[in-house]
């Protein structure tokens, strides 16, 4: 086989791997939570959009605090760790990053909104 074709094959097949991996990772620590089960817990724990300001600004959920993900390594003092954390953002990919941060800082108890903001039906500010 040539060259020119092994190489895109197997960088496809590394990446899907590396994907595949890290997902099945990321469920031991991370609940992906359906929008009934957010509601349920966030009102007793810390509600986290990690969207950036101006999209915090434009509507949010009520009660949430906006610290984006492009700066949680700087406010990570801000962030119990014995509270449960609630993130979201507006499709849950910047909120799984967000979440993997925390868990390599020590966070036991951390949640992800499935789907988002774009998804939320609750109250927004």
């Amino acid at each position: 086989m040539d060259l020119q074709i092994i190489l895109p094959i197997a960088l496809t097949v590394a990446i899907i791997v590396y994907a595949v991996l890290r997902f099945l990772k990321q469920r031991k620590y991370l609940k992906s939570l359906t929008e009934e089960q957010f509601r349920e817990g966030y009102r007793k724990a810390q509600l986290i959009d990690v969207r950036e300001p101006q999209e915090f600004k434009k509507g949010h959920i009520l009660g949430a605090r906006n610290i984006p993900v492009t700066q949680m390594k700087q406010r990570l003092v801000e962030i119990r760790k014995d509270k449960p954390v609630y993130l979201y953002c507006q499709n849950s990919s910047r909120s799984a990053r967000a979440a993997q941060l925390l868990h390599k800082k020590g966070y036991l108890d951390i949640n992800l909104l499935q789907g988002g903001f774009k998804k939320w039906t609750g109250k927004v500010k």
